[in-house]
């Protein structure tokens, strides 16, 4: 094992046993559990560091977490990688990554934005993790790579490499990385589930507000009714009403896409 493969396993990776019996191993980042250790974002399509960045400074600015690593995709986008000291389950991981969009990225578009892993609804128990870095990228014919902080800025234009990293720069680049602990995992993800109820609330007040104040000025259109119990009816409402503010309409846009994501795909 070399010092990139020992860094790897130490922050993301796990080691299982082959099937032939032997003393090899497989490595993955999915535990036989379904368990994750790498907890992956990723803003592409252009690649935006300045972007992105805020994400990288704020989890350790406003959550005091380690930083994650920063990679670049090998075609067209930065990926933040997240370390996470134990294993947790894989909707833990995106309840988490999802918390971090919505917090940081809400203004993104949400077809530029990757969250791995990914949990397949049409075949239970199956993960699709991102794909390890640094790697060549069969569609692309370049390398992605783990970068520096001060570098990330210089590959917005091109965030990829033409020829394999050196293994020992990379190794050197994620040797000053720290997982996060179990505890601190546990403490934010409630933390960032907090502030997304409150959010959440403080939208459906502003909706009946709007709806008053609509009525009050004797304009056609009607709040959507907080009382519906079909909560996606309720966002799909909030989304199409131009009575209310933009940004949080755009809020129940981001929330109907848990909706959409579940639906099983034809032929699978």
């Amino acid at each position: 094992m070399n010092r990139l493969q020992a860094e790897l396993r130490r922050l993301y990776l796990f080691g299982h046993p082959t099937d032939d019996g032997s003393d090899a191993e497989e490595v993955g980042l999915v535990s036989p559990e379904g368990g994750v250790r790498a907890m992956v974002l990723e803003l592409a399509r252009p690649a935006d560091w300045n972007a992105l960045s805020t994400v990288w400074r704020g989890v350790q600015a406003d959550l005091e977490l380690p930083a994650p690593a920063i990679a670049i995709s090998g075609s067209d986008g930065y990926q933040l990688w997240f370390s996470l000291l134990e294993p947790v389950p894989a909707v833990d991981a995106r309840r988490f990554l999802e918390s971090l969009r919505l917090r940081y990225l809400g203004h993104i578009a949400l077809g530029r934005i990757g969250i791995m892993p990914a949990v397949d609804t049409a075949a239970v128990g199956h993960i699709r993790q991102a794909r390890v870095v640094p790697g060549l990228r069969d569609e692309t014919g370049r390398w992605s790579a783990y970068v520096a902080p001060d570098l990330a800025a210089v590959f917005s234009d091109e965030p990829w490499l033409d020829i394999c990293p050196s293994p020992d720069a990379q190794a050197d680049v994620l040797s000053r990385l720290v997982s996060i602990k179990a505890a601190d995992f546990q403490m934010r993800l409630a933390q960032l589930d907090s502030a997304a109820k409150t959010a959440t609330s403080d939208m459906t007040s502003a909706t009946t507000d709007g709806g008053v104040r609509s009525g009050e000025q004797g304009a056609t259109a009607e709040a959507p009714s907080v009382d519906s119990l079909d909560p996606k009816r309720f966002l799909l409402d909030v989304m199409g009403d131009t009575s209310i503010e933009l940004h949080l309409r755009i809020q129940a846009a981001q929330a109907l896409l848990p909706y959409f994501e579940s639906r099983p795909t034809s032929g699978t």
